[in-house]
């Protein structure tokens, strides 16, 4: 039977390089928060169990994780890594299975990585360590292990010498371990290093001491990517937008000029839809099949039916419900309102707080007046409506199905079905007025005299 797992999430470092008033993990990649992304890590590998390690100077972080329903604990004062799992065992107080270390500041582990941490323990491993082989290799700690993947020891970078910094194998922090051996090693860990702090390294050896096997588990150095400053961040992004494109790709999308296009975490697009270039997609959004999204166009918060299209140069903010076949053209922007099957709102328009009926049709440069200066109305436009170029509709107000509204209208009452709804001054042609206008000012102009 599978042992229980939990995850140990360490989020108390204090991030100084990030120089920002934000603690370092609640900063996002893929439009969620590196703490976010690594809590949902903890359950995708079923942790039964997750604790987060903050401290003292990050209350926001202990909050964040009381969110997401995790336990949490505090490490005060900081005093290394080995320190911070430590922190954690009053919170997994009788728990009786494997744990994870996990680092809330490295976001794109994925599970089927862990997984195999998990694996390795099954097959026999006392401690299991995820590894990794970077381009630089840098001031990693390095995994000093034999051919067939034990382990022997890890080495930090200040204390390692020439020969263990010649090696290119790096610990990425991620560790596993039965809990109750887990804890009973740190408990052996001692601060006699460079840094004169606890490393939660050290019960790689200690482990060996014991005659007890250690091994490395391979990940790719992309997966690993560990944030620290405004750069790694950016780095951490351009990798989870790769890695997001190529899924969507494999999956059946195309994207035109993948390098454009720009993901959130939890982007939903089904296979034949058509992405072209510089295309951002921000948090909670669906799209079913068929559908194209047009160049320079923003999407968040939207769900969008088969076979609509969408832009170019279009904004589709939260609570977007586009229909199927529906059409929202350049330069029109759409907030918490639903269009019906094959409705249009071509051009230049904004649809705000608004439900649109089936095969609506809305003219160039119409607004929906949604908002009072306190409340937000609703506009109901009816299927087949269709509204004249440049209306103002001063919601709340109904428009009937089949009705029309003339251009240039400010419609301030509902319309009924089938009818025609005038609202604009009367126009007056004055016949030749035009030239007397002419005629005087090119008189006043020869007598030298300025309009005035």
């Amino acid at each position: 039977m599978p042992a229980n797992r939990a995850a140990i999430i360490l989020a108390a470092g204090q991030g100084t390089r990030m120089k920002s008033k934000t603690v370092k993990v609640l900063h996002s990649v893929g439009g969620r928060p590196m703490l976010d992304w690594t809590h949902a890590l903890a359950g995708a590998v079923h942790a039964d169990e997750s604790v987060v390690v903050y401290g003292t100077h990050s209350p926001s972080v202990c909050k964040a994780a009381e969110r997401l329903g995790a336990k949490t604990a505090l490490q005060d004062p900081p005093q290394g890594t080995g320190h911070a799992v430590q922190a954690a065992e009053r919170a997994l107080e009788g728990f009786d299975g494997d744990a994870v270390v996990l680092y809330a500041d490295t976001p794109l582990i994925t599970a089927e990585t862990v997984e195999k941490v998990f694996d390795a323990l099954a097959a026999g491993a006392s401690v299991a360590v995820l590894g990794f082989e970077p381009e630089d290799p840098a001031a990693y700690g390095r995994l000093i292990a034999h051919p067939d993947g034990t382990l022997d020891r890890i080495v930090e970078y200040k204390d390692a010498n020439e020969t263990e910094r010649a090696v290119r194998l790096v610990n990425s922090g991620v560790l596993a371990a039965p809990a109750k051996l887990l804890f009973e090693l740190l408990g052996e860990v001692t601060n006699e290093n460079a840094n004169g702090e606890y490393y939660l390294t050290d019960v790689v050896g200690l482990a060996r001491a014991r005659g007890l096997k250690a091994v490395v588990v391979h990940a790719d150095a992309d997966e690993v990517l560990g944030v620290n400053s405004r750069a790694d961040l950016a780095a951490a992004e351009a990798a989870f937008q790769t890695r997001k494109r190529q899924e969507a790709m494999l999956a059946g999308v195309t994207l035109v000029a993948p390098e454009t296009v720009f993901f959130s975490h939890d982007t939903q697009i089904a296979r034949d839809v058509v992405i072209e270039p510089n295309v951002v997609f921000g948090p909670g959004v669906r799209i079913e099949e068929d559908v194209t999204i047009k160049a320079f166009s923003h999407v968040e918060g939207a769900v969008i039916a088969s076979g609509a299209s969408i832009g170019p140069y279009a904004r589709l903010r939260p609570g977007s419900d586009i229909g199927a076949g529906a059409k929202i053209g350049n330069f029109v922007e759409v907030k918490k309102a639903q269009l019906g099957e094959g409705a249009k709102v071509s051009h230049l328009s904004y649809i705000g707080d608004a439900q649109i009926g089936a095969d609506a049709n809305i003219g160039a440069g119409t607004i929906t007046c949604n908002y009072d200066g306190y409340d937000k109305h609703l506009t109901v436009i009816g299927e087949g409506a269709f509204i004249g170029s440049n209306s103002a509709l001063v919601a709340p107000v109904t428009i009937g199905k089949g009705a029309f509204t003339g251009s240039g209208g400010v419609i301030t009452k509902s319309v009924p079905d089938d009818a025609l709804a005038l609202a604009r001054g009367e126009q007056t042609n004055k016949e030749g007025w035009a030239v007397r206008f002419r005629k005087a000012k090119q008189a006043r102009k020869a007598k030298g005299e300025k309009s005035k």
